[in-house]
């Protein structure tokens, strides 16, 4: 007899969205963020970014390819569901005298028209979206053709990658839901965007963390990363110490420092599309 299988239930995206939102929320992100400037740069370069372009950063966190792009002289727009980031971003404008518009949106239901911008960013952000392609539509609608999208997405096999599988053997992702990693890998950038694609220019890089000790990197983002805190928060005693010594296995797998700092290279995939 043949035996029938069961559908695999479905997914509850609303209420995923609201766990995610209240991991971003937890600790304080910034003090993370503002170490990742480097990278926003970076992709405003890029992006050969020209003053005056309308410039849309999506799930902007404190705001690192918002202020790279407004330093250009650009237009911009920096939006992310969670407000307190927003607020962390605005202060960091206002401290440089740079005008921007700062918005609460959601990256899967942007509020503007189609073809509103000539350049969509997202750094480390657009890519933790629980319907991923919802997102991807959302940020090829909101660009006008022949605009350019540009994204910076951790890996699967980097540092980041491989951080967020050692968390998920502690806390298990819900079942059906696609690693945000993927958004790191160009077949999976094809999938997403297919049509809207008129090129797709990747190139994989480092991000390098670098802090004075392995102990002082974790102590650093179980106090400040959402996502790490919300993982030592749902486990217990004797499983928070052993995912502690993990973590700092893991940095001694990628740590090219002998003098017991912690120099370790995050590989992100930097993402170019002209959009059709």
């Amino acid at each position: 007899m043949m035996e029938t299988l069961s559908p695999a239930p479905a997914i509850d995206l609303v209420a995923l969205k609201q766990k995610q939102q209240a991991t971003w929320s937890a600790g304080d992100y910034a003090v993370i963020g503002t170490t990742l400037q480097i990278v926003g740069e970076t992709l405003c370069e890029a992006l050969d970014l020209r003053a005056k372009e309308r410039v849309l950063d999506v799930a902007a966190g404190n705001g690192n390819a918002t202020l790279a792009a407004a330093r250009r002289w650009c237009d911009v727009v920096s939006t992310d569901y969670v407000g307190a980031l927003l607020e962390r971003g605005q202060a960091r404008a206002s401290a440089e005298g740079l005008a921007v518009q700062f918005t609460e949106a959601d990256a899967e239901n942007l509020p503007y028209a189609d073809g509103s911008f000539d350049v969509v960013l997202s750094t480390f952000g657009v890519m933790f979206t629980p319907n991923q392609e919802r997102a991807a539509n959302e940020l090829a609608r909101v660009c006008r053709p022949g605009g350019k999208i540009g994204l910076a997405n951790w890996t699967p096999p980097g540092f980041i990658g491989e951080l967020f599988k050692l968390i998920g053997r502690y806390v298990p992702p819900p079942a059906g839901v696609k690693s945000a990693a993927l958004w790191g890998t160009e077949d999976r950038l094809r999938e997403l965007f297919g049509e809207s694609i008129a090129t797709l220019e990747t190139s994989r890089k480092n991000f390098v963390f670098r802090y004075r000790t392995p102990q002082h990197w974790l102590d650093t983002f179980r106090t400040y990363y959402g996502p790490m805190q919300k993982a030592f928060g749902a486990v217990d005693a004797a499983q928070q110490e052993a995912l502690a010594a993990d973590l700092l296995r893991l940095v001694r797998q990628f740590n090219r420092a002998n003098d017991g700092a912690m120099v370790v290279p995050g590989e992100y995939l930097e993402a170019v599309i002209k959009v059709r």
